[in-house]
């Protein structure tokens, strides 16, 4: 089985006109829908490094630019980036910064995941923001470069597109 998605390569190039945002997201919605749009230890057993990596920034980005990584976690994907090579797989693609963010956030992590991965109401989650305050210089620095490193995301993606899909000539 062809565990990479296909793409038309005039998708491709359309899609880098518009932006490296646009361009990335092209590539992942074609991922996520060879998947089934859910990260699954079957799927996960099935893709390769880059992949995996490409799916963990791309749910770090969208859990952090929404709620931090308090939300991150709470959202059951804290295992996901800190429990896996998910910091030196970035460093691997030049992301040296992201990866040492990673690292220092992994602490706090370990220390309140279990607090914070728990079922709560809406209110007891938005508490959470206040009481894990830990948290709130590593969501200002991921915040901060967030468009630099999508852009870097998008560079190495490009550089090495059939690592990540199938381009359709």
């Amino acid at each position: 089985m062809n565990n990479k998605p296909i793409i038309e390569e005039q998708t491709l190039i359309s899609a880098a006109s518009q932006g490296h945002d646009e361009f990335l997201d092209v590539v992942l919605r074609s991922l996520r829908e060879m998947i089934g749009g859910e990260i699954t230890a079957e799927w996960l057993a099935r893709l390769n490094a880059n992949q995996i990596t490409l799916l963990a920034y791309q749910t770090l980005r969208d859990e952090v630019m929404d709620g931090g990584f308090v939300q991150l976690i709470h959202n059951g994907y804290g295992a996901f980036i800190f429990r896996n090579p998910t910091a030196k797989a970035l460093k691997g693609w030049g992301l040296d910064d992201l990866a040492r963010l990673i690292r220092k956030c992994y602490k706090p992590y370990a220390e309140y995941h279990d607090e914070i991965e728990r079922d709560c109401t809406d209110e007891e989650f938005m508490a959470m923001f206040e009481k894990f305050g830990k948290f709130d210089d590593f969501d200002d620095d991921f915040v901060e470069n967030e468009e630099e490193w999508t852009s870097m995301v998008a560079y190495y993606v490009d550089e090495h597109i059939d690592d990540f899909v199938e381009v359709k000539k």
